[in-house]
């Protein structure tokens, strides 16, 4: 096991009607004015936004609103929350939504309190934000684990790069979690967000070579257990509130770095992915995901087969050949396969119907490995070859 920090501050309120306590929650760190961060009209449908507020007015608390947010979050929306907190001289940011909400209001977070400094040179690694403003979040989709992680994605939309970087700024004072504000989230998105999941565990599980990690092994391999066991429960149950329940802290979990602790690991399939959902700003994240994992496992599985046909074995319950071990690798990576195929996720880019053209892939190369001067460490080292036999083999 190799050295390791765990730092993770966010506090965590967690269960049924928690939403309403947000005012007095505000209240105790003694936030003036609030902007509430949120994405399309769900949150007003619902009435979500108007208990928000609610509570806001009820604890004496001024604010101001910010839509917007959309799958894929992009820099110029964020450069307008920007502009808008400074303008309003607000001093806590409320995300309400799920990662696209609050990854697009850490990325306001950061710009507000460093405007000398162009936020995209954050996610190029030219800059690092100093401070940011305090954040926190209510959560609606059990997917991203950015409630409490260190990460935020953002899409640059004239570049077309779709960048992410982590930073102590990121992680959100507190988040909100109740369930039951996922009941409303279609199929789809419901098996996007169990995806997402599994990848950020996945990925911490199978993206290195690190050897000796058997506790963190076993917390990683018990949560994908539950979350493919949730998933299939909240795909046919969408009210199912343990279901829901245990996917949201699930989410949080498997993106906050427990499962990943004392492991060199580095997540090519999500870098991989975000080059396509950069390029293809229609494709869902988790989609994306789906689409791209089991080819991209297939391809590196030769170099560790053992790595893989443990996963196989102790999550999906194959049996183990001794003998033989790739072999059993592979029948886990076509079980994993089978699974997301059960939830009706892609397993292939043609299925993800954005119009994916073999002609992209290098482009998505290119830009993926950096003009060809770098190269994604793991179980097998990609380079710009080496990604585009990957976005071959999953089309």
């Amino acid at each position: 096991m190799n050295n390791f920090e765990y730092y993770v501050p966010t506090r965590i309120i967690f269960g049924r009607d928690t939403q309403k306590q947000v005012g007095a929650i505000i209240r105790e760190y003694g936030f003036k004015k609030v902007m509430i961060h949120y994405g399309g009209g769900s949150v007003k449908k619902t009435g979500l936004l108007d208990q928000v507020t609610d509570s806001l007015k009820e604890q004496g608390i001024g604010y101001v609103l910010f839509g917007g947010a959309q799958p894929n979050p992009t820099l110029s929306l964020a450069k307008e929350g920007i502009d808008l907190c400074i303008k309003e001289q607000v001093d806590f940011i409320l995300a309400v939504g799920g990662g696209s909400a609050i990854d697009s209001a850490k990325c306001i977070a950061d710009g507000a309190m460093n405007p000398e400094t162009d936020p995209w040179k954050f996610f190029m690694k030219e800059a690092l934000p100093q401070k940011a403003l305090p954040h926190g979040c209510i959560l609606t989709l059990s997917a991203s684990g950015s409630e409490s992680s260190a990460s935020c994605v953002i899409t640059n939309e004239e570049s077309g790069l779709k960048r992410g970087f982590n930073s102590p700024t990121h992680r959100p004072l507190f988040a909100i979690c109740n369930p039951e504000l996922t009941f409303t989230v279609n199929k789809f998105q419901t098996g996007c967000g169990t995806v997402d999941i599994m990848m950020h565990t996945l990925e911490r599980y199978l993206g290195g070579k690190t050897r000796d990690t058997d506790l963190t092994d076993r917390l990683a391999e018990s949560i994908l257990i539950s979350v493919m066991e949730a998933g299939v429960v909240a795909d046919k149950n969408p009210e199912d509130y343990e279901a829901r329940a245990a996917l949201m802290w699930a989410g949080s979990l498997s993106h906050n770095d427990l499962t990943g602790l004392g492991r060199e690991y580095m997540m090519q399939v999500h870098q991989l992915e975000h080059e396509l959902s950069g390029m293809y700003p229609s494709v869902a994240h988790g989609a994306g995901l789906s689409a791209l994992f089991c080819s991209w496992a297939r391809y590196v599985c030769k170099e560790d087969p053992m790595r893989f046909a443990q996963l196989a074995v102790r999550v999906l319950k194959e049996e183990m050949n001794f003998e033989d071990p790739l072999r059993t690798a592979l029948k886990g990576i076509d079980s994993l396969e089978k699974y997301f195929k059960s939830l009706e996720m892609p397993v292939t880019l043609r299925e993800l119907e954005a119009g994916i053209k073999k002609d992209d892939f290098e482009a998505m190369a290119e830009k993926c490995s950096a003009g060809n001067t770098r190269i994604l460490p793991g179980i097998k080292a990609l380079g710009k070859a080496e990604m585009i036999e990957v976005y071959k083999m999953a089309f």
